[in-house]
């Protein structure tokens, strides 16, 4: 599948009297957020990455002449953050004049403007930014949350909880982070997996199997490290633990060795968080690679991409459960048919004034509109470089 742009006449990008609202001012800031603790998956384990320490964030403020606005944000993880941020700069005075509600156009308008750069990774993560930040926008002036105005299925989403079972944590710290999350209203545990000594992962799966009970819904990320030989045997070991799924087996494009692997085990295979476009996804979906879609928005090029492959999962009958940023997730999340997942990290949360309601296994969707979050002071003394376009009214 290729993303396609499509050719319109001059007199179509006349502004008739429907256009009603200009896009008058554009801020970004690059914010890092420290971690507390240096975070390690298999990546670091098999030496192909370092712990990582800090994530940096692109966030985007939007206003308009009427004065409604609008926030978002991109991220990045050990590199590319001051890449996002310096094309996300070099794009902005593309929005300025812009109808805030034409969110589809500006998309093009903004993939076209860096078109010789390409239409996924580090460019269409910064696009992904202004995207967020415009369906804030029509959510707050609308005044219902994002999954409203998308039209959702549900009000609250089942939740798991992934910063307690990274592979640098003790087996039984991990234990009594499994107890904490699950006692707080979080519905199921993932942990990472993808330790060179197999024999470690099965003892430490054990472990928290036996420490959870047979009844709590139970995930594995290997995070890309086995080969398919590895994948395979893995795959076996662990169907006795009844896990809702394994997460990223193998490397991430190689949707062959997907498939290859979801037809033979009965436990599902869910991938697709690294990668950075809808058309990388949809060869996930064409192979039959996966039994659950991770994507997220923010490395895809937004909502208005994640929306496109949210129906192309829905035809194909996926389940769904987005990567990380569940702030912008749940949302996305609550407006998808079939019953998802949302992922639960507490790494951002003094990013954001807000915090998200969780219960009975299931992150609630907020009343407040939009996204329903604004940046913390905290947020502003970590912000390394802004960048403003416009005029605020």
């Amino acid at each position: 599948m290729v993303t396609k742009t499509h050719t319109t006449t001059n007199a179509a990008h006349v502004a008739g009297e429907a256009t009603l609202d200009r896009i008058s001012w554009i801020k970004l800031s690059s914010v890092t957020l420290p971690l507390a603790t240096p975070i390690s998956d298999a990546k670091v384990l098999t030496g192909r990455q370092k712990p990582m320490t800090e994530v940096a964030f692109l966030f985007v403020e939007l206003e308009t002449e009427q004065g409604h606005e609008g926030i978002g944000f991109s991220y990045s993880k050990r590199a590319g953050g001051p890449g996002q941020f310096a094309h996300a700069r070099e794009i902005a005075d593309n929005l300025l004049g812009e109808d805030p509600s034409d969110i589809g156009k500006i998309w093009t308008k903004l993939a076209w403007s860096g078109a010789s750069v390409g239409r996924s990774g580090l460019a269409t993560q910064a696009i992904a930014a202004y995207d967020v930040a415009l369906w804030d926008l029509k959510g707050r002036r609308a005044g219902l949350p994002l999954a409203k105005l998308l039209g959702a299925h549900r009000d609250s989403v089942r939740c798991y909880n992934t910063s307690g079972g990274f592979l640098h944590t003790p087996t039984e710290q991990v234990l009594d982070n499994a107890s904490a999350s699950l006692a707080s209203g979080i519905g199921g545990i993932k942990i990472k997996v993808g330790n060179p000594d197999r024999k470690q992962d099965l003892r430490r799966l054990t472990a928290v199997r036996e420490h959870i009970g047979d009844d709590a819904p139970l995930m594995v990320d290997a995070n890309q490290q086995w080969d398919r030989p590895t994948a395979q045997r893995m795959g076996r070991a662990m169907e006795e633990f009844d896990l809702v799924w394994i997460e990223e087996p193998l490397d991430a494009y190689d949707a062959q060795g997907h498939a290859a692997l979801a037809a033979s085990l009965d436990t599902p295979i869910a991938t697709g968080e690294m990668l950075a476009s809808v058309a990388e996804h949809y060869e996930l979906i064409r192979h039959n690679a996966a039994d659950i879609i991770q994507p997220d928005a923010p490395r895809i090029g937004g909502i208005t991409q994640f929306l496109k492959l949210a129906a192309l999962a829905e035809h194909h009958n996926l389940q769904l459960a987005p990567h990380f940023a569940m702030e912008i997730h749940l949302h996305l999340a609550a407006a998808y048919p079939i019953e998802p997942w949302v992922e639960h990290f507490d790494w951002l949360e003094p990013l954001f004034n807000e915090r998200l309601t969780i219960s009975d296994g299931r992150m609630h969707v907020p009343s407040r509109p939009g996204l329903g979050i604004t940046l913390t002071d905290q947020a502003r003394a970590w912000t390394q470089a802004t960048h403003e376009a416009g005029k605020r009214h």
